[in-house]
């Protein structure tokens, strides 16, 4: 069946556009293990604007999206954050954006596969309607819907059910790796048993955390960080100004500190990066999807020795010099996933938290209009809020709340 939506395609002027897109009733599992399902409909209600989507639509510019886009077609419906409402089952939705035919949707075996809605060989949820596995519709608590209506400040905090996901999953492998990375150094340095030295690398590796980018990947991850490790010294770095809304509310809701990226030197940024931490950090998080990333942790000595780098960028191309990186022995990672306790989860803390402060509208005419102006100089640009979110069905919406 017909709809319209905005979808990318491998064209160097026109990578995003909105018009008549087909979508298909397809069939798909959501683990291995289980039998495949066909899609049901959805109504799109209220959609955020990712990273992601603005990295796909370069990726159209330069011709590379092959092989994202769903089995035997040749552009990809993108959105993965947002509400959607399941009429047959007469509720709100969010959509599990990550499935397939793997036992753990996080890290899928050589043998398994996956998908993901609106990212990766699966239409998303940037349309007026479409189809999506019905396991994948994650209960929103009935209690934050009234009268067949979703508040605006709901539907706000979200549409980073996605990212915020993400970010439970990151802090997990954070503390999965860190404590497997150092808990022989606690257990030679505090003369205990594995056992305490694994529960003291673990809290440890977040003494002093570098978070490089401040999007809402990185305001995410430095908030689940203070909420479980209330003394980790948290320390964003990003080209925004100090003053900006998005900045203040980020090291109020932690207790971080901050650095502009506006040096003259990759030297002089990290020198005052290792001044503000009163040291090397112990982790290092890339969000900023910049190569000066690597450059800062690396080349300029930030991390410090036995440190985690946690490489969550979509697009740098990182490098470092063997000799250094094995002599101090550095562990560094990435993986961009979650699985569905982790939605779950997030769902729930994003329903009580104020994360609807960040959310600022565009008008859905104008992305429709010229999507790709719209990315380029409003969603994206660098004056661009925390998140742009648009609305596709104000019957759906309480725009009171």
């Amino acid at each position: 069946m017909k709809t319209q939506g905005t979808y990318f395609q491998n064209n160097k002027e026109n990578p995003i556009t909105f018009g008549d897109v087909e979508i298909y009733k397809t069939s798909s599992k959501r683990l291995r293990g289980e039998s495949e399902k066909e899609g049901i409909k959805c109504k799109t209600v209220f959609t955020g604007f990712c990273g992601t989507d603005f990295e796909l639509m370069h990726m159209g510019m330069r011709g590379e999206l092959v092989p994202k886009f769903p089995s035997g077609l040749n552009r990809l419906i993108n959105g993965h954050e947002g509400v959607v409402f399941v009429p047959s089952e007469n509720r709100f939705a969010i959509v599990l954006i990550r499935g397939g035919d793997s036992y753990d949707p996080t890290r899928y075996m050589d043998d398994e596969t996956y998908f993901e809605y609106g990212c990766d060989q699966a239409d998303g949820i940037m349309c007026y309607e479409n189809f999506y596995n019905p396991d994948m519709l994650l209960h929103i608590p009935d209690k934050y819907i009234e009268n067949g209506k979703i508040p605006l400040s709901i539907a706000k905090k979200l549409c980073f059910s996605d990212p915020y996901a993400c970010m439970i999953f990151q802090l997990e492998r954070m503390e999965d790796l860190g404590s497997a990375q150092n808990f022989r150094v606690e257990m030679a340095k505090n003369k205990c048993t594995e056992e305490k030295a694994r529960k003291l690398a673990m809290k440890n590796v977040f003494n002093k955390v570098v978070i490089f980018g401040l999007g809402t990947t990185g305001m995410f991850i430095g908030d689940l960080i203070h909420r479980k490790y209330p003394d980790a010294k948290i320390l964003f770095v990003a080209r925004s100004s100090v003053d900006t809304n998005k900045v203040k509310y980020a090291l109020n809701k932690t207790n971080g500190i901050y650095v502009e990226s506006n040096f003259d030197s990759d030297k002089e940024l990290a020198d005052c990066i290792k001044g503000k931490l009163d040291g090397k950090a112990t982790a290092f998080i890339g969000v900023s999807g910049s190569n000066l990333e690597h450059k800062i942790a690396f080349e300029e000595d930030v991390l410090g020795n036995n440190g985690i780098y946690n490489s969550f960028s979509l697009g740098p191309v990182m490098e470092f010099k063997t000799m250094p990186f094995g002599f101090k022995n550095h562990l560094v990672f990435g993986s961009i996933n979650f699985r569905q306790d982790h939605m779950e989860h997030a769902i729930k803390l994003l329903c009580e938290s104020d994360y609807d402060k960040v959310v600022e509208l565009i008008d859905l005419e104008e992305v429709k209009n010229d999507p790709k102006a719209a990315y380029e100089n409003k969603i994206y640009c660098k004056a661009a809020p925390m998140k742009t979110a648009a609305i596709w069905d104000y019957d759906y919406m309480d725009m009171e709340k």
